[in-house]
């Protein structure tokens, strides 16, 4: 059973920088679709980015151009580089995965295509 757990969620100033990071366990034999969302209370979650070992990374427009997301295939952990962070990134970021899904990645953009969540982990971006 595919577990993932998310850290490095924290307060930072505008224009600052954090990088996220979900520690990816159980069996995926590398096939598996990431996806980063996020979430403001009282909204629907939003998808940020999606990446697999097979398919670039995608972002939402609102982050493209600040938002890295890579995989690590050897350690298994899934990374989300967020610079230049603005008020409205603040959000609790969830990581996401669809085991058997890597040659349909570029195409999950919703929720409801990822089986698999994260806990979350808060990201508060101060003026």
């Amino acid at each position: 059973q595919v577990q993932l757990v998310e850290s490095g969620g924290d307060s930072v100033q505008a224009g600052g920088s954090l990088k996220l990071s979900c520690a990816v366990s159980g069996d995926t034999s590398g096939n598996i679709c990431m996806g980063w969302f996020r979430q403001v209370p009282g909204n629907d979650r939003e998808w940020v980015s999606a990446i697999s070992s097979v398919s670039p990374p995608t972002y939402a427009d609102s982050v493209k151009g600040r938002f890295t997301s890579s995989l690590d295939n050897a350690t298994n952990t899934l990374y989300l580089q967020m610079n230049d962070l603005k008020l409205e990134d603040t959000a609790a970021y969830y990581c996401a995965a669809e085991v058997g899904a890597r040659y349909t990645c570029m195409r999950r953009r919703r929720p409801a295509y990822f089986t698999v969540w994260g806990q979350g982990t808060r990201v508060s971006v101060s003026s």
